[in-house]
C-alpha cells in the first residue's frame, strides 16, 4: 500500500523551497506515494505548490499582531477555524506521517496530526528556532536542522543535522563562471556583483547599491541586481546611468547567476545562506530586521563566527555597504577565503537525509 505523507507550512520562499524539495525527494523515493500539501489561504504557496504539480488544502489562519493585541480577536477566529479544517484533513487523508516546514499553517496542521497520533518530522531552516515549530518540538520524533546548538529550542535526542533543502537545478549549472557571464550579458574577464533582494526586493540594499554604484563602477566590476518587482521603477534609471550594471525585478535563472558571481550581496534568510554554502559564494549579508526573533542576524553571525561572510546590519547599509563592497572586490583573497570558509559549512543532500528519517519515522 503506497505510503501518505501530509507536508505543511509556507508564507515565504524560504519555507516553501525546503517543502517542495523534500516533497519531490519523496515523490523520487516512492513513486506511488500521496503527497497532500496544507498551506495559508492568501499567501504564496497557494500558487507556487499545485505549479510544481501538488494538490494543496488552504487553511484561514493568520499571524498574530505582537504590536497592537486588540487586532488578533479575527485572527483567533481564524485559528479556531484552522484547527477544525486541519482535524477534517488529517482524519480524512490519514497521512503516514506529517511533515512542518514552518509558517502559519503548519501550527494547525501538525497539531492535528499529533493529536491524532500521527509521527511528525519537523524542519527548521534557521539558527534561531520559529515559534511553530518551538511549541510543536515536544511530540515530534525527529527536527531536522542545519544549524548546531539547536538544543536551546529542542529536545537534543530529537534533533537530526541535515541542513537545508536547495533547488537542485542550483547545484547542476553545466556552464563555468566565465561562460555564464557571457550568457548573462557582462564581460567575462571582469568581476561580477549579484545583488539580490529577494522576490519583492529590499529598500535598504537598493538604496545603499544605489549610493554605491559610482564606487563599484570605479574598480571596473560590473553588478547584476534584483531590485525586486516593487523598486524597479525606481531603481532601474540609476542602474541605466552605468554600462556595466543590469537591473530587473526578478532573476529568471539564479542557477547561472550564482554561477557568473565572483561576490554576492544579499538578505540572510536560510535558504539564500544554504545556497551560498554549497556554492561556496563569498557574500555580504544585510540581515533583515523585519523577521520574527532576528533569525536572519542569528543566521549572517553564524557565518560571520566561521569567517563565511561578512555582515552589515541593515541600519548601517546605506552607507557601510558600498565600501564592504569595494574592499572584497580588491582583494580577491579575503573573497576566496570567504567562498572555502562557507563550503566548509555546507550539508550535502539535506532533501534525501530528511527522507531516509520520514521512512525511518514511518516503520
Amino acid at each position: 500500500m503506497s505510503k501518505r505523507f501530509l507536508i505543511s507550512g509556507g508564507g515565504t520562499g524560504g519555507h516553501i523551497f525546503p517543502a517542495l524539495s523534500i516533497a519531490n525527494a519523496l515523490r523520487r523515493r516512492m513513486p506511488d506515494c500521496e503527497i497532500l500539501y496544507v498551506g495559508a489561504e492568501g499567501r504564496m504557496e497557494m500558487e507556487r505548490v499545485p505549479a510544481a504539480g501538488y494538490e494543496i488544502i488552504g487553511l484561514p489562519v493568520a499571524g498574530f499582531d505582537r504590536k497592537r493585541l486588540w487586532r488578533n480577536i479575527p485572527v483567533l477566529f481564524k485559528l479556531w477555524k484552522s484547527l477544525r479544517l486541519a482535524r477534517k484533513t488529517v482524519r480524512d487523508f490519514r497521512p503516514d506521517c506529517a511533515i512542518g516546514v514552518g509558517g502559519y499553517a503548519s501550527g494547525p496542521t501538525l497539531k492535528a496530526a499529533q493529536k491524532a497520533g500521527v509521527p511528525t518530522l519537523l524542519q527548521e531552516q534557521n539558527s534561531y528556532a520559529g515559534v511553530t515549530n518551538k511549541l510543536l518540538a515536544a511530540k515530534a520524533k525527529a527536527i531536522c536542522c542545519a544549524y548546531s546548538g539547536m538544543e536551546r529550542f529542542f529536545p537534543a535526542d530529537a534533533i537530526v543535522m541535515t541542513g537545508n533543502p536547495v533547488r537542485a537545478d542550483l547545484l547542476s549549472c553545466p556552464k563555468s563562471m566565465a561562460e555564464a557571464k557571457t550568457a548573462l550579458g557582462f564581460d567575462p574577464e571582469k568581476p561580477l556583483v549579484l545583488v539580490v533582494g529577494g522576490s519583492l526586493g529590499a529598500r535598504t540594499i537598493n538604496e545603499a547599491m544605489a549610493r554605491a554604484l559610482p564606487a563599484i563602477a570605479e574598480t571596473g566590476a560590473q553588478v547584476m541586481w534584483q531590485t525586486g518587482k516593487l523598486y524597479l521603477n525606481e531603481f532601474a534609471p540609476i542602474a541605466a546611468q552605468f554600462p556595466a550594471v543590469k537591473a530587473s525585478a526578478f532573476i529568471s535563472d539564479m542557477a547561472v547567476a550564482y554561477r557568473a558571481a565572483d561576490l554576492v550581496v544579499s538578505r540572510a534568510g536560510a535558504g539564500t545562506i544554504s545556497e551560498l554554502q554549497l556554492l561556496g559564494k563569498p557574500a555580504v549579508l544585510v540581515p533583515s530586521p523585519n523577521v520574527a526573533e532576528d533569525h536572519q542576524r542569528k543566521n549572517a553571525e553564524a557565518l560571520v563566527r566561521e569567517g563565511a561572510a561578512r555582515m552589515i546590519l541593515d541600519a548601517d547599509a546605506r552607507h557601510a555597504l558600498g565600501p564592504a563592497v569595494v574592499d572584497l572586490l580588491a582583494d580577491a583573497d579575503a573573497r576566496a577565503t570567504l567562498g572555502a570558509n562557507a563550503a566548509k559549512m555546507a550539508l550535502t543532500d539535506a532533501d534525501e537525509k530528511i527522507v531516509d528519517k520520514i521512512l525511518e519515522i514511518c516503520k
